[in-house]
């Protein structure tokens, strides 16, 4: 079992920045990749940015390219997402998540995932 804990969400003016952490514990070894994904009001969850603890590697949605950076501190199991530039369309509920059924081509595929928190909100102004 791997539970998740999400936090930093806020309210901000659009060109704004947010910092999002997740926090995870129980059996953290088996995570094979971790990320964020979100849902605004009416439409389907979407992958943010994920990231592969063990080579790093980081696919982001190209919506948030050039603008969000998600990190890692193994040691704190903890992955963040630092938002920046922040735009209206931004504005959802921010979820973090953890698959630990094995390696996957299609890590951005939300049904990859078996473990998520509860979510964090995020609201950008105009």
């Amino acid at each position: 079992q791997v539970q998740l804990v999400e936090s930093g969400g806020g309210s901000v003016q659009a060109g704004g920045s947010l910092r999002l952490s997740c926090a995870a514990s129980g059996h953290t070894s088996s995570i094979n990749v971790m990320g964020w994904f979100r849902q605004a009001p009416g439409l389907e969850r979407e992958a943010v940015a994920v990231i592969y603890p063990d080579s790093g590697l980081t696919p982001y949605a190209d919506s948030v390219k050039g603008r969000f950076t998600i990190s890692q501190d193994n040691a704190k199991n903890t992955i963040y997402l630092q938002m920046n530039n922040l735009k209206p369309e931004d504005a959802a509920m921010y979820y973090c998540a953890a698959r630990t059924t094995g390696w996957t081509i299609t890590p951005l595929d939300t049904s990859k995932y078996n473990y998520w928190g509860q979510g964090t909100q995020v609201t950008v102004s105009s």
